[in-house]
């Protein structure tokens, strides 16, 4: 009876399937990094709320704080939660996960989009702010609401490649509290204090988000190498 053929050998540096796809935690960590300024900076606000030390300056508008409530705990499950959402590892071998996170995710968004409409519209602006971040904020939360319905319906069509792309899209727009606390620093220094520098820095917060989010949606996954001939 014939001997059973050799397992085939890898050759020496061809990188075996399963290391090659790689883990993808990479990119939660860096969402959440980016988001770490305004939760940091929300949960003092929460403390001070709750009658604790004032650690960031008082802000006499929220004489009505649920909103503001709604807002910020809404912010912090969407950005840590929802940044889970976006590795390839979990949404392979746990889509049981993936889908009970997703709602979370969703509703979070709505609650935090729905908030900022809430606040923008009934609260009085805050000073140094002018009338371009007044309608900036309520074209990018409606968009933020508007992306987070679209990808839910895509999914319920089992359209998954519109459903990734709203999803992203809406993750972004939330995100750009992160990227406006970069812009407004660089704006500052480069350009000065002002009402339009300001405004114009939390836009370019968003704008970035969004060309990152449209460059991922519209990129080719890159064709992995299958398995290596034998020897």
């Amino acid at each position: 009876m014939n001997n059973p053929a050799p397992a085939a050998r890898r050759p020496a540096g061809v990188p075996s399937r399963a290391t090659g796809r790689g883990s993808g935690w990479p990119v939660p960590a860096t969402l959440i990094a980016l988001s770490a300024i305004p939760l940091i900076a929300g949960a003092f606000r929460l403390v001070q709320l709750a009658g604790g030390p004032a650690t960031i300056p008082a802000d006499d508008r929220f004489t009505f704080p649920a909103p503001l409530v709604v807002h910020i705990a809404g912010a912090a499950l969407y950005a840590l939660v929802g940044a889970f959402q976006f590795v390839p590892r979990i949404r392979r071998n746990h889509p049981n996960w993936h889908r009970r996170a997703g709602r979370v995710v969703a509703v979070a968004g709505l609650l935090v989009a729905g908030s900022a409409l809430w606040m923008t519209l009934l609260y009085s602006q805050k000073p140094g702010t002018g009338d371009l971040l007044y309608v900036l904020r309520l074209v990018f939360a409606a968009a933020m609401a508007g992306s987070l319905v679209l990808g839910f319906a895509a999914v319920r069509r089992r359209d998954i490649a519109r459903h990734r792309a709203w999803m992203i899209r809406a993750y972004a727009i939330g995100l750009a509290a992160g990227t406006q606390a970069f812009t407004e620093g660089i704006a500052v220094a480069a350009f000065g204090d002002g009402e339009l520098v300001g405004d114009l820095a939390k836009g370019a917060g968003w704008v970035i988000n969004l060309a990152v989010a449209e460059c991922l949606i519209r990129r080719r996954p890159s064709r992995r190498a299958g398995p290596a001939p034998a020897a």
